[in-house]
């Protein structure tokens, strides 16, 4: 199963906190995954579809408890992926019409309804359940092992403002895309994400979501400081060498007994210990040394071996 799978599945058991929890979550559903046909005056009928199980469950039970409106169920497979689909027929009948103006649908006026119903949304639960009914339509989230990705897509940009909106009441930014002929609402901030599951009412895949985002942060913080250790090391490294060719020239020139003592034993130490640090170096020193005392012999060593090979 799929992690978005596993989100709309427990999404779809969550119990409502008032009685309009559930119309709030209905409304989105039949908006997103609605298709309205009107066949003559205030005469329509709807069919909603969808591939999760438990989205299907949910819309016919609420239809029926809420509305109670004939339903037939009929479960597809695709031909193509081979995945099951089902089909909520709701046919034309007395109380459709009323049910649709009363979940937003229709406008009073008897048009469509672009936006989202500001009764259905008062109460914060209300508007969880409303964002909980819009991701089990058209929701996606990406497994939380890879790359963070949440999105659910409307075909209205006034429904896609809509759900921003109810977001953004939770402090969640989401922001908006336009596709061919459709809106998609999305998040990509892990943050961002885990509080929309926690709001919605997904506690358990808000809680995997938050486990997986510590250990993103602790793998980044540990290759940061691996990556960080192995360039000091290559820096040290490649100063090293420089020292030690700085030595071969300055010795072969002057002679290891007409150096001055300071930087004869720096020499021994360097060709003793090649991998140290300066700090290191410093340590081994008799007396010990600070590293910048350390490091003023090297830039003399290194002086003198320029001045040589400038001579040349």
């Amino acid at each position: 199963m799929s992690f978005t799978s596993e989100v709309k599945d427990e999404l779809a058991r969550v119990m409502p906190a008032c009685p309009q929890c559930e119309k709030a979550t209905l409304a989105a559903l039949v908006r997103i995954e609605g298709t309205l046909f009107v066949s003559g005056p205030a005469r329509y009928r709807v069919e909603i579809a969808t591939d999760a199980p438990a989205s299907a469950r949910l819309v016919v039970r609420l239809l029926h408890g809420i509305y109670s409106l004939k339903t037939n169920l009929t479960m597809r497979r695709s031909v193509l992926h081979k995945t099951p689909n089902y089909l909520i027929e709701v046919p034309a009948q007395p109380h459709l019409a009323d049910a649709l103006r009363d979940m937003g649908v229709l406008s009073a006026e008897g048009g469509l309804e672009m936006g989202i119903k500001e009764s259905l949304v008062v109460k914060p639960c209300c508007a969880a359940a409303y964002l909980r009914g819009a991701f089990l339509g058209s929701g996606f989230i990406s497994n939380p092992k890879s790359d963070f990705h949440f999105e659910i897509t409307v075909e209205s940009e006034a429904l896609a403002e809509g759900l921003v909106e109810l977001m953004a009441r939770k402090d969640i930014t989401a922001r908006i895309m336009a596709r061919r002929s459709s809106y998609m609402v999305y998040l990509k901030s892990g943050n961002a994400i885990t509080e929309f599951l926690a709001f919605t009412g997904a506690h358990q895949a808000a809680l995997s979501m938050e486990e997986e985002r510590v250990v993103k942060s602790v793998r980044n913080d540990v290759n940061r400081q691996i990556n960080a250790e192995l360039a000091n090391q290559q820096k040290a490294s490649n100063a090293a060498v420089e020292q030690i060719y700085a030595i071969r020239r300055v010795v072969e020139h002057y002679g290891m007994e007409d150096l001055p003592p300071a930087l004869q034993e720096f020499i021994r130490l360097r060709v003793t210990y090649p991998e140290a640090s300066l700090k290191e170096l410093g340590e081994r020193a008799t007396p010990p040394l600070s590293k910048s005392a350390v490091y003023h012999r090297v830039r003399r060593l290194e002086s003198m071996a320029v001045e040589l090979d400038a001579g040349e």
